[in-house]
């Protein structure tokens, strides 16, 4: 296996394999050199058949596949219905010309991850290939409680020196003596699941398990299946009894990330189990009993989505006897610091970097960053930033670029006080719109709202993606 070097700190760094199958030898040039420097193994092809050849080869290890949608001998939509079928640990990002948007929503479908229209630049593949990569852990983990369902919560993880992040440390552990269910809010990437370990451990259930499943992170069969298990025979495939998580959390604490994402079938089974503790395998008729405690968590407004009849209003007030809201990381920067050094310390141990320090320049640069994707981005951030740099120190040069852009001038931050609420909502939300290249699913996730609810601040704030400045 080939492995990237990365500047004079030492030693090799492998991020993992990215394939790249493009006709145009300038865009493989260009996707080697910079994806090669962020420290992955890098595999590429002009040819559709050389790559399935390659596929086929290869272990199945998982991996990153960027995939023009345009090939001479094959077509992307084909190459990437084989790829599912040959290699589904494999997360599938597609290229495309301005011409063939409607191809690649096509590919969305298919099972792709996402896309990309060409040109793009840097920082965009950047943010795409790490929230690939987010995808594929969230599905490693989910697979892996299939192995080793019980696991105790990391800890020692949870870093910050904000009096506002304390606040909310102090009132978990404090309602955690009381075995209520828990509803933790916040954008994503704020520490939720941390958080929810906190009033596992410190509750009276910490001498059990403690499971976390996403729910955004499964089909709503494979969902179903891993929250309340099946019986032999249930479905295509299921060729044995299996426990689901309901009953491997039994006595302890089960908490479910994104629990906005529940179809409404699932949102009244689980109902079910916060009403009589009773839950009934796929497949089977006899009712289970458990004891658990639930946590759960969200990135967006379920007061909104029961007014809207999207999610029940009976299980939302059994989730929610106890809430908690967690702060973005932009509203506690006195925590970015602290956060950064932390990731520092813990990537330059892992790949065997002597980087072990932050310029000032780029602290300030970090510190003035609002951090839309919050403390996941900034781990990102700290991480590729530490592949790249050469020596012991983390510079401004090491920072992506978007970082540069965002710094703002003393005069500008006063300006931006004077604005109303709605036009400081309205520049967030153009920001942000930029920023995804008007990508608006992902948008909305990074803003904590509904896709409509984008929809209407769009046409409300009269943006376009020529009128966003």
């Amino acid at each position: 296996m080939v492995k990237t070097k990365s500047g004079s700190g030492g030693g090799e760094v492998n991020r993992g394999r990215i394939y790249i199958c493009d006709d145009e030898e300038g865009m493989l040039r260009y996707l080697r050199k910079s994806i090669s420097e962020w420290g992955f193994e890098v595999k590429t092809e002009s040819s559709a058949l050389a790559l399935l050849r390659d596929l086929e080869k290869g272990s199945p290890e998982g991996g990153i596949l960027l995939l023009d949608i345009r090939m001479p001998d094959m077509d992307g939509l084909e190459v990437l219905a084989r790829v599912r079928r040959q290699r589904p640990d494999i997360g599938v990002i597609m290229m495309t010309g301005y011409g063939t948007i409607d191809s690649a929503v096509e590919a969305i479908k298919l099972g792709a991850f996402d896309y990309l229209t060409k040109p793009f630049p840097e920082e965009r593949l950047a943010i795409v290939i790490d929230q690939c990569l987010e995808s594929q852990e969230l599905l490693a983990e989910n697979r892996s409680l299939a192995e080793d369902p019980c696991r105790r919560p990391a800890q020692g993880e949870i870093i910050f020196r904000s009096r506002r992040f304390q606040e909310i440390h102090d009132l978990a552990r404090r309602v955690a003596a009381s075995d209520v269910n828990v509803l933790l809010q916040g954008e994503s990437g704020t520490g939720k699941e941390l958080i929810a370990a906190v009033i596992h451990e410190a509750g009276p259930r910490s001498a059990a398990c403690f499971l976390a499943l996403n729910c955004a992170a499964l089909a709503e069969n494979l969902l179903e299946s891993q929250l309340f298990g099946h019986r032999k025979g249930a479905f295509t495939g299921a060729d044995r009894n299996r426990e689901g998580l309901l009953e491997e959390a039994d006595g302890g604490t089960l908490f479910l990330d994104e629990v906005a994402e529940l179809s409404p079938a699932l949102q009244a089974k689980l109902l079910r189990v916060l009403q009589d503790g009773e839950f009934i395998p796929v497949g089977d008729t006899k009712a289970r009993r458990v004891d658990v405690r639930f946590v759960a968590a969200t990135n967006k407004n379920l007061e909104e989505m029961v007014a809207r009849g999207e999610f029940r209003e009976d299980l939302f007030y059994r989730l929610d006897v106890f809430s908690l809201v967690l702060p973005p990381l932009r509203e506690r920067p006195e925590d970015v610091e602290i956060l950064a050094r932390h990731f520092l310390a813990k990537v330059a141990g892992r790949l065997g970097r002597e980087v072990n320090e932050i310029a000032p320049a780029a602290l300030e640069m970090l510190e003035r960053y609002p951090w839309p994707g919050n403390v996941r981005e900034l781990r990102n951030v700290i991480e590729r930033g530490a592949i790249i740099a050469r020596g012991r120190i983390l510079g401004p040069h090491d920072l992506p670029p978007h970082l540069k852009r965002s710094r703002v001038s003393e005069a500008a931050a006063t300006d931006q006080a004077s604005l109303t609420l709605a036009e400081v909502e309205r520049q967030q939300v153009a920001a942000i719109l930029r920023r995804v290249s008007w990508n608006k699913s992902r948008a909305a996730r990074i803003l904590g709202i509904t896709r409509r609810t984008l929809d209407r601040k769009i046409h409300d704030y009269g943006l376009g993606p020529e009128r966003t400045d």
